[in-house]
């Protein structure tokens, strides 16, 4: 095991795979002669060269079609958006092409990409740059959508999205690319649509993915010192989910607190309490709850922001209301 950032565990990834397979190439705005926006692609340029490291103008749209045609065509491409709110002018070759040519051609064209890049809320950056579309691409049948939470998962993640005959979206956060953790040595990869139990527990069951794994965890710890034993799940893939681990996990605990970052409506958070109520229900002893973002466009005012993201505090107010100890 060694300690890499989340970005050096990023590149470790794709570094590997592109010595791999030379099939493999990234593509995206500052890639390259700038290492990479959030320095993720650090020295891939001078090992890979201008043809498999590629700087592109600011149109989103253009270059991801570049992309698609080019996975189409046999290489294994990587795109890479700045942030996830800038594909929305990119969204139409994601979804029109990407996601759907295989089912559209028959089953003649594969397209290996990966979509790749942050999410969400990134400190006073207001309401065009803050935005959670984990859900909006979940929603898409014909693509995988991977979130990780640690260093190690984001590699062994990337490296199997990568190798991955299908298009995967992969999104990351800004807030955690310094973010440092233990992975593995050698090679390993995860396989998608495995959930995480990264903490054991008996009396509820907290669910999550991304960045707010960080609230999920701290609010099981604060839980632990008032003898509340939370097991904590890291979805790490919100397509496909893995509702079997969820499930289980309710039997066991029969309450589930859900907490995500994006807007309420039509969240992975409300389909992940559809599946539960359906499947276990008779498992249950009180409502399922969610920890969301407020329902409005994120402010740019940090006293705003604070009110509107999930924090330990909700989470803990909200497994204390399925134990019924607060209303």
């Amino acid at each position: 095991m060694k300690e890499l950032q989340f970005r050096e565990a990023l590149r470790e990834a794709m570094v590997e795979e592109m010595r791999r397979d030379e099939r493999v190439f990234l593509m995206g705005e500052e890639v390259a002669e700038y290492n990479g926006a959030y320095k993720v692609s650090q020295g891939m340029l001078e090992e890979f060269g201008e043809k498999r490291v590629i700087d592109t103008p600011i149109a989103e749209l253009g270059f991801t079609g570049i992309g698609v045609g080019a996975a189409m065509n046999g290489l294994r491409p990587i795109i890479e958006f700045m942030t996830f709110n800038f594909s929305l002018v990119a969204i139409d070759q994601v979804i029109n092409s990407a996601a759907k040519m295989m089912s559209m051609s028959g089953g003649q064209f594969t397209v290996p990409i990966v979509f790749r890049g942050p999410t969400a809320s990134a400190g006073m950056l207001s309401s065009q740059h803050s935005q959670a579309f984990e859900s909006w691409y979940a929603n898409c049948p014909g693509l995988k959508v991977i979130v990780p939470s640690n260093p190690a998962d984001a590699k062994g993640l990337l490296k199997s999205a990568i190798r991955d005959n299908d298009p995967v979206v992969f999104m990351e956060s800004e807030q955690m690319y310094g973010d440092k953790g233990m992975v593995p040595e050698g090679e390993y990869l995860i396989p998608i649509g495995v959930a995480d139990v990264v903490r054991k527990g008996t009396d509820v069951t907290i669910v999550s993915f991304g960045k707010m794994m960080k609230i999920a965890r701290k609010a099981a710890e604060e839980l632990e010192k008032e003898q509340i034993s939370a097991e904590v799940i890291d979805l790490r893939s919100v397509r496909p989910i893995d509702y079997k681990t969820v499930i289980e996990s309710v039997k066991k605990t029969n309450r589930l607190v859900i907490v995500e970052e994006s807007w309420p409506l039509a969240a992975i958070a409300t389909e992940v309490a559809f599946k539960v109520q359906k499947d276990a229900f008779d498992y249950l002893d009180a409502p399922v709850l969610r920890v969301m973002g407020g329902d409005v466009p994120l402010p740019y005012a940090p006293t705003l922001i604070e009110a509107f993201l999930p924090n330990p505090e909700k989470v803990i107010k909200a497994v204390k209301e399925v134990m019924y100890l607060v209303k």
